[in-house]
């Protein structure tokens, strides 16, 4: 088993131009290396630091961005496509503060904001859309609480 820590960074739209949560919020996806699909970043962590740091500094890395490291939204196993090992991915959001002009793989990344329901139908993974849907739910909650005020 090899343990990696993805990132779903992440921000909100001016919310007079969205209709809903999936509107209201925007997600950062990259290509992968070998440019086809679209990911959320991710890597294995080191020894000398915890599962938040290393999707901290896999996000910054991969797609160049710094923010708030958020409560993990689950764990997701799934076999390697290159290997025939199981990996078992813990995901976190990040809520973006900052969006760097210059990153370590800008040259081989391209990076974009999409919207929630664009991000649906671009990932490839059942467990990518189901870490979509966990932080979609997690956003609806507190509008969900101020509507019934």
């Amino acid at each position: 088993m090899f343990w990696l820590s993805r990132c779903i960074p992440y921000r909100y739209k001016k919310t007079e131009e969205a209709n809903s949560i999936d509107e209201v919020i925007e997600v950062l996806v990259i290509n992968a290396q070998n440019g086809k699909g679209m990911l959320f970043p991710k890597g294995g962590w080191e020894k000398d630091e915890s599962m938040e740091e290393a999707a901290i500094r896999e996000t910054l890395e991969e797609a160049g961005v710094l923010g708030k490291i958020e409560s993990k939204l689950g764990e997701w196993s799934y076999k390697s496509k290159r290997q025939s090992i199981f990996h078992e991915g813990h995901m976190f959001p990040m809520l973006v503060t900052q969006e760097l002009d210059g990153w370590p793989e800008k040259n081989i990344r391209k990076r974009k904001w999409v919207t929630v329901s664009k991000a649906r139908e671009e990932c490839p993974h059942l467990w990518m859309r189901e870490a979509l849907e966990e932080l979609v739910r997690r956003h609806k909650q507190p509008q969900q609480a101020e509507e019934s005020k």
